[in-house]
């Protein structure tokens, strides 16, 4: 990782997540070989954190250009960094239509159940009854729709595939987190197919919350809907 300060909002954890992908980039030995592709939305602040090649694509397009770069560059790891809004708003037909192909690309979403960057809005992850700026009285199921849990979407639509979900709101959770990253990678370096880690992270200021109750809304809310694990694992990852 760059010296540059971490340019997030107090407690929020995608400070943690960048964390850990620069420690698993180091223990894999891949820092030579990694291409990190970001687009619209709080995590498009990570491409200067990190020494190796950042990409910046359109809002939603990550996983498109992921693959193009795979596809161009097959001895490259490439990976795409995206929030939920990116990834299962406007981005969700790029996102799955890559793990119907099967890509051996990986994708690392983070969960908060926001759009951080631009407010605070509802997202497709917002949680029913969670009251954004756009929605002041909670979501609503019969008007607003259901929350989308994508780590059980796409495991169910990706044949090869490596998915699962893990959380940063505590030590052990973290710890776990980073060993599904890095199952993420190993899969793309074994070549056994799309890999997918969806990642539930804290927005204080756009839950409204002080740091240490994000962590606690994080297990007491967010993880009930969206359980922790590995969904699906390919055959031949150790």
């Amino acid at each position: 990782m760059s010296d540059i300060d971490v340019p997030y909002c107090p407690g929020c954890t995608h400070g943690i997540a960048h964390r850990l992908v620069g420690e698993v980039i180091d223990e894999l030995g891949l820092f030579d070989k990694v291409i990190g592709v970001v687009s619209a939305g709080c995590s498009v602040r990570s491409w200067r954190l990190y020494r190796f090649d950042m990409v910046l694509a359109a809002h939603g397009r990550s996983p498109a250009v992921a693959t193009g770069l795979k596809r161009a560059l097959p001895q490259n790891i490439v990976y795409a960094y995206q929030g939920d809004g990116d990834s299962a708003a406007i981005g969700l037909s790029e996102l799955m239509h890559a793990a119907l192909r099967c890509e051996k690309i990986t994708v690392l979403m983070i969960n908060n159940a926001v759009y951080g960057a631009t407010g605070g809005q509802a997202a497709p992850t917002t949680l029913l009854g969670q009251r954004t700026t756009s929605y002041v009285a909670g979501r609503e199921a019969t008007r607003d729709g259901y929350p989308i849990n994508m780590a059980e979407l796409i495991a169910s639509v990706s044949k090869h595939s490596y998915v699962a979900r893990a959380a940063l709101n505590n030590v052990r959770n973290i710890m776990n987190a980073k060993k599904s990253i890095k199952h993420a990678f190993e899969t793309q370096q074994a070549g056994l197919g799309f890999s997918f880690v969806e990642i539930l992270s804290a927005c204080p200021i756009g839950w409204q919350m002080t740091p240490l109750r994000s962590l606690e809304w994080i297990e007491k809310q967010m993880i009930p809907q969206y359980p922790l694990g590995e969904m699906k694992v390919p055959n031949g990852l150790s």
